[in-house]
């Protein structure tokens, strides 16, 4: 009867852990290595490779004194929100991406952008990705709402609105004609 480790088989009748000292050498079993499994006859070690991004030890001791470059200071900086939605957006290939500057409109947020896609899937599958990337960054959004129907999904991330929505839903609501600040500021001038 054997029993199959990971490694290797040892047979049952064979005692190597509770058997003397003398025995163990008898049987070839280095008493070092008790418990442990043998490394494979024939197979030399492979050393380990590593990924073209992975830092080796060295390398780390030798950047550990060294100064800071521009692109390390560009990868500890954290993104704005703004790029960080707009990147999530192109990210899952919304359409018709607008960002609205509503400063000068209204208190409750800085901008708002306007998103469409092309199935209520997409559209929610968009606003999902919106929020896994905002949270990723560090920024907590306030709410979500719509996402049960998903023909207009609006995320509320303080300083930024985001509404994803069916091109149908945003032709009938016309959000960009609401909000624009150029729209306005042309129909003041008439």
């Amino acid at each position: 009867m054997l029993f199959q480790n990971t490694d290797n088989v040892v047979p049952v009748n064979k005692k190597t852990l509770n058997s003397k000292p003398q025995d163990r050498k008898k049987a070839g079993v280095n008493p070092k290595a008790l418990g442990r499994p043998k490394a494979a006859a024939g197979k030399p070690k492979v050393p380990i490779r590593r990924e073209a991004g992975t830092p080796s030890k060295a390398g780390a001791k030798a950047r550990a004194g060294a100064k800071p470059t521009s692109q390390t200071k560009a990868a500890k900086a954290t993104p704005s929100l703004k790029n960080v939605v707009i990147d999530a957006l192109a990210d899952m290939k919304a359409l018709e991406v607008k960002v609205l500057d509503v400063r000068g409109v209204t208190d409750i947020a800085d901008f708002m952008v306007i998103a469409s896609g092309t199935s209520d899937r997409h559209v929610r599958s968009v606003a999902q990705r919106v929020v896994e990337r905002t949270k990723e960054a560090g920024f907590r959004p306030h709410g979500v709402e719509g996402q049960q129907d998903s023909d207009w999904v609006l995320i509320d991330l303080n300083e930024m609105i985001v509404h994803v929505m069916l091109p149908r839903v945003r032709e009938f609501y016309g959000l960009e004609k609401l909000w624009d600040m150029t729209a306005m500021k042309r129909a003041a001038r008439a």
